[in-house]
């Protein structure tokens, strides 16, 4: 029996899972957390890599590996290998100013036509662009940019040279300087912002080498890895015509598509994936941190707050919550904050705000597919996933706002999973990816009022965005 490994370094922890090569069965796994902050030193993440490892079991029997890693941060390097700064997450907004400034320079148009998406502060290259302004002596010691996973690969790898950097078509989609429509890096934009030419990461087929392992990964082959999103499509199989919803501290809307999208309104970001098609993709600031806020508002936990949200009727009798409680980026409203409409003497009861809280997210997501559908995307089923997936009144929300069958698959780790199929792809060969089957998948059949559930949640979501715009 063939073992593969996937590692899935997020924002918050390392997760490590081992698995049979041909069937995906887990074998064992292991987990170590990740400092807080929006900026970290990148050795943390190896130290929790080779931690989560250890746990695991280790890799000694594991015949490839291969890492998902949080998109967009920016691991800086000088010219030999030493990181030249704490690495800039995805969640780190201080580069706000110069995504702005890009946006302006060049226009929405042409970031779409050209890198696929819109940047926003999360993008790679506002960070770059915020390091050349802010901390110019670190620039100027910056020979080489790596992503979070590029990084991981690099020291797995274990050589030391700055040729040796690798990535994938995923994350290099999510930098902000390649192009998911020509595969090419945009070497003149890198040298604007950051004042001169630097190494960037070569660019990985799907299923291609990148090497062999030093290390806690002596001696085993190396698969390119990809970015957070597309790991986890990969670790749930998602094809053409799937629209993956996956919701925890935000939501995430993203749809596996032979073609690639260029969304001028910032709304979709057009990333590949990690087949060798593409992902595009919409993120809502607002998830299941809504349900948290609510749930301590009518003095209960999450469980309380389904179990309360089943005893209202569909719609809430007419309560509509707006959920904008950090802001949202779909739509761009950094500035609004959430409303609650149609707030009576009968519908001023716990059970009643439960209900409209969930039916929010599962609007809100709604409106994330709508984003999607119109940059041409064909949605034919869904798949929750997420922390917030286990609860009952969000899938039948959902089903009920989308008219559609909703899947929900048993809880895993699957950026991890998916890390790890990438894995058993590489070490295979094949021209597809191994398939793995989906056991305790739960279908969620539409019942009847999503239709005005949606209505009048897009009249109150209306009534926001012409107060705050």
């Amino acid at each position: 029996m063939a073992l593969v490994a996937g590692i899935d370094s997020s924002t918050q922890s390392c997760k490590v899972v081992v698995r049979d090569a041909a069937t995906g069965e887990l074998v064992r796994s292991g987990r170590a957390g990740h400092p807080d902050g929006t900026e970290v030193d990148p050795q943390a993440w190896w130290a929790a890599l080779t931690e989560a490892v250890d746990e695991a079991g280790g890799l000694g029997d594991v015949a490839a590996v291969s890492v998902g890693g949080q998109q967009h941060g920016i691991v800086a390097l000088d010219a030999d290998g030493e990181v030249v700064r704490p690495a800039l997450l995805w969640n780190d907004t201080r580069s706000a100013p110069q995504a702005r400034r890009l946006v302006e320079e060049r226009g929405a148009d042409w970031w779409a036509a050209t890198t696929g998406s819109v940047p926003v502060a999360s993008y790679t290259v506002t960070k770059l662009a915020w390091l050349g302004e802010h901390e110019p002596d670190h620039a100027a010691r910056t020979a080489a940019v790596a992503l979070p996973h590029d990084w991981l690969t690099w020291r797995l790898r274990g050589t030391g040279a700055l040729e040796d950097l690798v990535t994938d078509r995923s994350d290099a989609s999510g930098t902000g300087y390649w192009s998911p429509a020509t595969g090419d890096y945009l070497p003149e934009l890198v040298r604007s912002v950051i004042g001169h030419d630097i190494l960037l990461p070569r660019v990985l087929g799907h299923a291609e080498q990148a090497g062999t392992g030093t290390g806690p990964a002596h001696g085993i082959l190396l698969g390119p890895g990809a970015g957070d999103n597309a790991a986890a499509a990969l670790g749930l199989d998602a094809r053409p015509g799937d629209v993956v919803l996956s919701v925890g501290t935000s939501g995430v809307v993203s749809a596996v598509t032979d073609a690639p999208t260029a969304d001028a309104t910032g709304l979709v970001s057009g990333f590949a994936d990690a087949t060798g098609r593409f992902l595009p993709l919409a993120c809502t600031l607002n998830g299941a941190r809504v349900l948290d806020a609510t749930a301590r508002l009518v003095g209960t936990d999450l469980s309380g707050l389904d179990r309360l949200a089943t005893q209202a009727p569909t719609g809430a009798d007419g309560l509509v919550l707006v959920p904008y409680l950090e802001g949202e980026r779909t739509p761009n409203l950094p500035e609004a904050t959430g409303s609650l409409h149609g707030l009576t003497l009968g519908t001023s009861t716990p059970a009643h705000l439960a209900r409209a809280a969930v039916e929010s997210i599962a609007c809100l997501l709604a409106d994330a597919v709508d984003a999607l559908v119109v940059q041409g995307v064909q949605a034919r089923r869904f798949v929750l996933v997420g922390g917030a997936a286990q609860s009952l009144s969000l899938r039948q929300a959902l089903a009920d706002v989308l008219d559609s069958p909703l899947s929900v698959p048993a809880p895993g780790e699957y950026v991890a999973d998916g890390a790890a199929r990438q894995a058993a792809w590489v070490l295979s060969g094949d021209a597809e990816a191994p398939h793995w089957p989906s056991p305790g998948t739960v279908t969620v059949e539409p019942g009847a009022g999503g239709a005005a559930v949606r209505e009048r949640y897009a009249q109150a979501r209306d009534h926001v965005l012409t107060r705050v715009r």
